[in-house]
């Protein structure tokens, strides 16, 4: 029997947690398969039953040599990954696009970073494929480095195929849905590490580790089993394991989801355009040569067609399509593309500035003391705090960067434009946290 059909079958009192004791009066959604690790459910940190037969579903999925379940995201696989390979003080290459989790496990491990850029595209604003010589470049100036950190696909659908003779971690975070029919294959690393909350039909904050590298398969589990929490929810491995059986199960239900965006991007605009990537499911509509920011863009999808976006950006928005797409759903995205385009008039697109980035070696660091500094005032100060788009988290700047002019002006322009852009402190747009006296 499979984890979901034994929570729908529990048959005992529950003299243990959790404290709603699964009593429906407190009207607690999913109250109902809610328990611990009571016996015959299988405990995560140590999986030999139903647990491990899910595990095994995803490593199956994945063509794996070990899959763990994440209920912390891919953000605590990401963590324990790192820690996996990585020892105190090493140098690790890391894509500049990656998330913001990548850049607290270095700096939990002091890890001296090598910054490489992917390609960007300065029309509309995002990073785009790491090229492979960029990533061989790095390696042979830098040879001492013990890690290479990617992330491929990117949030906006872009894939990076790199071969490296060092571990290769990647964030696959938006790519659980690879590997379907017609759809990429999906990436090949030491460690690859997807959200199946983002893609497929799974609860949010759930996550798979798939393990390519034996070597590493010991120390991810150590990992895991420090980062993750000791009481899992069962309310989201139930979602993990009813993911995996409608994949295995309904292949085909992919290939169909595939063609009807194929049609979605038939629709003809003139002044929108639906941006060419690699992941057909992520729809970048751009905005830049119009009359209209991202944000204004978003804003009308909202209000004249009940329509949210996942996130909005300065001359694009992105619209994430999946499986659990209806076709009523996807018939208004084509309808309101095509209307809104009718009404927008053409305007030169403005090109925005690539978000600089350290050059050398760094090490990510926040200090207990720290001034709030007025932003017009910060330049030529170090950060001691992250600075970033929320989503993707990707940081615009990191504790123990220098703060430039360049970065000042990116900042206020993302934020002029509607984009939201945070910081630690939360104090922007008016202060950024820096290091005192620096």
């Amino acid at each position: 029997m499979n984890l979901h059909d034994k929570l729908k079958n529990i048959d005992t009192y529950p003299f243990h947690m959790p404290g709603h004791k699964r009593n429906d009066k407190f009207g607690i959604l999913g109250s109902e398969i809610d328990i611990t690790e009571i016996d015959g459910f299988d405990n995560l940190h140590s999986p030999s039953g139903v647990i491990k037969n899910t595990e095994d579903k995803l490593k199956s999925i994945y063509k794996s040599e070990r899959s763990f379940i994440s209920v912390n995201g891919s953000s605590g696989g990401i963590l324990a990954s790192t820690f996996a390979v990585c020892n105190e003080g090493d140098t690790v290459i890391v894509a500049r696009n990656c998330h913001k989790s990548v850049y607290n496990a270095c700096m939990l491990l002091k890890l001296k970073i090598i910054f490489i850029e992917p390609q960007y595209d300065l029309t509309n604003g995002y990073y785009t494929n790491l090229k492979q010589d960029t990533v061989n470049s790095a390696i042979s100036r830098h040879p001492e480095a013990k890690a290479i950190i990617i992330t491929s696909p990117t949030y906006e659908g872009f894939m990076s195929d790199i071969k490296c003779d060092i571990p290769l971690i990647i964030d696959a975070a938006h790519g659980a849905h690879f590997g379907m029919p017609y759809f990429p294959e999906y990436p090949s690393g030491d460690i690859v590490i997807s959200s199946l909350h983002k893609t497929l039909p799974s609860l949010t904050q759930t996550a798979v580790v798939n393990v390519y590298n034996t070597k590493y398969i010991n120390k991810v589990k150590r990992y895991m089993d420090i980062f993750q929490t000791t009481s899992p929810s069962y309310v989201l491995m139930n979602s993990i394991d009813i993911c995996c059986d409608y994949v295995l199960n309904c292949r085909n239900e992919f290939g169909k989801f595939y063609e009807k965006l194929c049609d979605l991007r038939l629709v003809e605009t003139d002044n929108l355009k639906i941006q060419y990537n690699d992941d057909i499911s992520k729809i970048v509509l751009s905005c830049a040569s119009t009359n209209i920011t991202g944000s204004e863009l978003a804003e009308i999808f909202r209000s004249k067609y009940k329509i949210e976006p996942e996130a909005v950006s300065q001359n694009y928005i992105l619209l994430m399509a999946t499986i659990g797409d209806t076709d009523e759903g996807l018939t208004l995205l084509k309808k309101a593309v095509f209307k809104i385009d009718s009404q927008l008039e053409y305007s030169p697109a403005k090109p925005i500035r690539k978000p600089p980035v350290e050059k050398g070696k760094i090490v990510l660091s926040i200090d207990e003391n720290a001034e709030l500094c007025d932003i017009d005032k910060s330049i030529g100060r170090v950060s001691n705090e992250f600075v970033y788009a929320y989503p993707p988290d990707i940081p615009i700047i990191s504790p123990n960067e220098t703060i430039t002019n360049e970065v000042i002006e990116y900042i206020k322009n993302a934020i002029a434009d509607g984009v939201n852009i945070i910081s630690d402190s939360s104090e922007l747009p008016n202060k950024i946290l820096t290091k005192a006296g620096l």
